[in-house]
């Protein structure tokens, strides 16, 4: 029998509490080092056990779980998720149903994506609670989704028709990824070295079309400076301005985000991704996001770019091919027609289709030679046209031309057009060179002359190699040819007085104004060596920097400058034969004195006296003095005037018609015809020549056009008008005024003005005897002419014609007893020390108070220190500084209901007409008398408001 074994001593058992707890710390260690979150609750929802990763997950403190309260938990969950209320109802859904498990994904607002499981917690086969696991997968998922953000940048950039698409595509894509509400993409154009923005979307910046700019030191301008990320928190920003390195563009940003979009090793531009709000930062991971993309959005983008180009450049392509007037035609190797555009199928009425099933060469040129010279031309030089008789479809006849360029694959490509139109107007316009009085000639340059060349040795080269090549018929009749083909071939040189200084002068105009000249005179000679005087109007053809032709018109204005010359020559004579006159006539009595007393002489000198010889020498000396002022009498042809009693207002209104076609449209002609003018005695003849003369000066002041105003008014002069105006005399006249708007006259211009011979115009332009003749006629006619003018306010000339009584209208006497006295305060403003002085006593003299100001600033000053009342403004209109109304508009502010009394050497309402004065204003005339003055003032002072 087998020795019984002996049984194991049996091992001491632990106690259960002890075998409890180390299974306990286990799990806990088991669950503190899972890397998913870990939530144990019972079937209440109260927390029984979670680990610290939750915490982390969830943000959680100690505090808050401790407290243990469900619905501040679950509150505090919800806030951090983008779907708070689908994560409440998965919840719910789980506690209504103790047995079931569940698995859902959890997007968070910063990004986070986190996969929830749960299932139920059970103890001896009942449920007794619920365990949560959280899984943090943003990396991978986010990983996923860069993946396919790619693959969809990358479709999408196949399936979108242009750029703005792609862009607005890839905005979407990147939201997906990362916040990306503010969002833009800017490309370098190098050409340009700018910054274009093709996408931009800003919360705050809401402008979407932003215009390209300048490189300036942008963020955006560093990272493509740079080509790296850069992630710009404000910490990073700040120290990059501290740097010089950037500067604030923009709404400023909390963190700004932005990537180089780089092909290969070049950087085209810059993706940028920003925010504003204090709970949406970016971190590195955004920014390796966004950079991981961005390779396939630069890869995008370009091809989208050379796609956009290309797909513009066909169609701008496409449209020329469509709406070119030119014919084109494709044409294989063996010269039959396989396409033509929109104009080839209008213009000669045929199909494609037809012209591929025959051919069309034989319907289109009829004429077999024509088709063998068609034949002969395809494979021509390219650029060489060649001229067709083309029959359409309906039998229409058209001139063309054609050119053909040969294709890369074979064939060519012929090029054409109707030309029909322009033969005929090519026609009408030689027709109407032809026809013309004009001379139109074309002259070649032969050798060109090159635009560098100094001044002088470009007139040399023009004379010297300048030919006719070209003119009408009129041309050559100007040279006293017959026909152009007389003229043609002749050299510059051959017609041009070359060592004319007016003419080198002419030539050298021509080459400073760029080659072309208006109204130019030169002085040529026609076959037979007579001078002649041209008018030219010229232009030149520059080609590679030389002048080759010369295109221009002539009109022959010899005649009409010898008339000018013929008179020009006639007024100086007459006006210097008025000045011989009258020195013959002073001459003539220091004469008529040396005679009688040299024949009282000899009467007391016995025959045979010494003395007699030379008393007869002095006889003899003296009556050859008198023949000479014999003949200068007869050279001056002085003329009797021949005057009769007329009206003013009738003689200005029967020169209406002639003085608006002397003066031009370019100005306008005012007439204001006082009402009731008294009558004159003047030559009617002589005074229309006053106005004649007067309105050309004015014409001639005026070259851009403005307003000549003729006046006339009833004129009282007193003795003090005559004794501050040397000539005139005291009495009642007729006023005529003539006034313009043009350039104005100074002092010194106005000191010399009716000097004979005295001019402003250039050498050629006048005879200055116009305003001579007009003062001599004026003085001949017991009258009086005065001017007014200042630089850039025209000038006021005004004649004063003594007035007459008769039988219709007895002349006016003066007025009757003095002018009523005044003690108001009046403010006077003039900037001629005289006209002042004058004022001033003229008004303290009938108890006026006045204040004295030479100008607009002196017044004011002087009513700032005035504190009483100032009643009336006499101003004159035209000061130097602020002119009388804008002295006016300013005291009216400060003094209202002050009156305001306007004086100028202007006609009244020449002056309002010029806009310088408003309409209605209370207006003194110059020259007035005191007493003029003193009436003026009390009449306005006593009007009513």
């Amino acid at each position: 029998m087998p020795a019984r074994r002996s049984k194991p001593k049996p091992r001491a058992k632990k106690p259960r509490r002890v075998s409890d707890s180390l299974t306990v710390s286990v799990l806990q260690s088991t669950l503190e080092s899972t890397a998913d979150g870990i939530l144990v609750v019972d079937d209440e929802g109260r927390i029984v056990s979670h680990n610290r990763r939750f915490e982390e997950m969830w943000r959680l403190s100690a505090q808050q779980i401790a407290a243990n309260d469900s619905p501040a938990l679950i509150a505090h969950v919800q806030d951090q998720l983008v779907d708070p209320d689908a994560f409440a109802a998965g919840v719910r859904q789980r506690y209504a149903d103790p047995e079931s498990d569940s698995f859902d994904i959890l997007s968070f607002k910063d990004g986070r994506i986190l996969e929830r499981y749960s299932l139920p917690l059970r103890m001896d086969g009942h449920v007794v609670g619920r365990v949560w696991s959280f899984r943090d997968v943003t990396a991978r998922r986010r990983a996923e989704c860069v993946q396919e953000a790619v693959y969809r940048i990358s479709h999408t950039a196949h399936m979108v028709d242009n750029l703005q698409e792609l862009l607005g595509a890839i905005h979407e894509i990147v939201g997906e990824l990362m916040p990306a509400k503010n969002f833009y993409v800017s490309l370098y154009d190098a050409e340009h070295d700018r910054l274009e923005f093709p996408y931009f979307v800003d919360e705050y910046d809401t402008a979407r079309d932003i215009p390209p700019r300048k490189l300036r030191k942008g963020l955006t301008e560093y990272v493509l400076r740079t080509g790296q990320p850069l992630l710009a928190t404000p910490e990073v920003y700040e120290n990059l301005v501290a740097a010089g390195e950037a500067e604030l563009i923009g709404t400023p940003s909390i963190d700004w985000l932005g990537v180089p979009l780089k092909v290969r090793d070049r950087t085209i531009g810059v993706v940028v991704t920003q925010t504003y709000s204090p709970g949406v930062r970016y971190g590195e991971s955004e920014r390796d996001i966004l950079t991981f993309v961005s390779a396939q959005m630069a890869m995008a983008i370009e091809r989208k770019r050379v796609e956009d180009a290309w797909r513009e450049q066909s169609e701008l392509l496409q449209r020329i091919v469509d709406n070119i007037p030119v014919m084109l035609a494709f044409l294989d190797e063996q010269g039959r027609i396989q396409w033509g555009n929109r104009e080839w199928t209008r213009t000669l009425g045929y199909d494609i289709a037809e012209a591929r099933e025959r051919d069309l060469f034989a319907e289109l040129y009829p004429d077999p030679g024509e088709q063998r010279r068609l034949r002969d031309s395809i494979g021509a030089p390219v650029g060489q046209w060649t001229d067709f008789r083309t029959r359409t479809r309906h039998g229409t006849v058209l001139d063309t031309i054609w050119a053909n360029a040969p294709l890369t694959g074979g064939g060519w490509l012929a090029i054409g057009m109707d030309v029909s139109e322009r033969r005929r107007a090519e026609e009408r316009y030689r027709s109407f060179i032809a026809q013309s009085s004009e001379g139109v000639s074309r002259l070649e340059v032969d050798p060109p002359v090159p635009l560098k060349l100094p001044e002088e040795e470009q007139v040399d080269r023009v004379y010297a190699g300048a030919r006719i090549a070209e003119c009408n018929d009129a041309m050559a009749r100007m040279y006293g040819f017959k026909e152009a083909r007389d003229l043609v071939g002749t050299r510059l040189a051959e017609l041009h007085n070359v060592n004319d200084p007016t003419n080198r002068e002419q030539i050298r105009s021509f080459i400073r104004a760029g080659y072309r000249v208006s109204d130019s005179e030169t002085r040529e000679h026609d076959r037979d060596g007579r001078p002649r005087v041209f008018l030219n109007n010229v232009v030149g053809f520059v080609e590679d920097g030389h002048l080759v032709r010369v295109w221009g018109t002539q009109r022959d204005v010899t005649d009409q400058r010898h008339l000018e010359e013929q008179f020009r020559q006639s007024q100086k004579m007459e006006a210097v034969g008025q000045l011989a006159g009258g020195i013959a006539h002073d001459f003539n009595n220091l004469l008529t004195a040396i005679l009688g007393n040299t024949q009282l002489l000899l009467r007391e000198l016995p025959p045979g006296d010494s003395k007699r010889g030379d008393v007869e020498e002095i006889r003899k000396a003296s009556e050859r003095a008198a023949s000479l002022t014999r003949q200068l009498l007869a050279y001056s042809r002085r003329q009797m005037l021949q005057p009769v009693v007329l009206d003013l207002n009738v003689v200005v209104a029967e020169m209406d018609k002639l003085l608006r076609r002397l003066i031009g449209e370019h100005i306008a002609l005012v007439t204001v015809l006082a009402p009731g003018l008294g009558r004159v005695k003047a030559d009617p003849n002589q005074l229309e020549q006053v106005i004649v003369n007067l309105a050309v000066n004015a014409r001639d002041a005026m070259p851009e056009g403005g307003k000549l105003t003729i006046e006339t008014a009833n004129v009282d002069l007193d003795e003090t008008f005559a004794q501050a105006h040397l000539g005139s005399v005291p009495g009642a006249y007729a006023m005529l005024a003539v006034t313009d708007t043009g350039f104005g006259m100074d002092a010194t211009v106005r000191a010399h003005l009716f000097e004979p011979f005295f001019t402003t115009k250039e050498v050629g332009k006048g005879t200055g005897l116009g305003l001579a003749t007009v003062y001599g006629i004026v003085k001949q006619s017991d009258g009086y002419i005065s001017v007014y003018s200042e630089p850039g306010h025209g000038s006021s000339f005004k004649i004063y014609l003594p007035r007459i009584a008769t039988p219709a209208r007895a002349a006016a006497g003066p007025q009757k007893g003095g002018p009523a006295r005044g003690t108001e305060t009046v403010l006077v403003v003039e900037d001629e020390p005289a006209v002042l002085s004058l004022s001033r006593r003229a008004l303290e003299a009938q108890g006026y108070v006045v204040l004295a100001a030479s100008d607009a600033a002196s017044a004011l000053r002087v009513v700032e220190r005035h504190g009483g009342m100032i009643h009336l403004l006499l101003t004159d209109v035209v000061m130097p500084g602020l002119s009388g109304r804008e002295l006016a508009d300013q005291l009216a502010g400060q003094r209202p209901g002050i009156r305001v009394l306007y004086m100028s050497g202007y006609p009244g309402d020449a002056v309002v007409q010029h806009g310088t004065l408003p309409s209605g204003s209370a207006f003194l005339q110059k020259p007035f008398s005191p007493d003029g003055l003193a009436r003026k003032v009390r009449d306005l002072l006593d009007a009513r408001p």
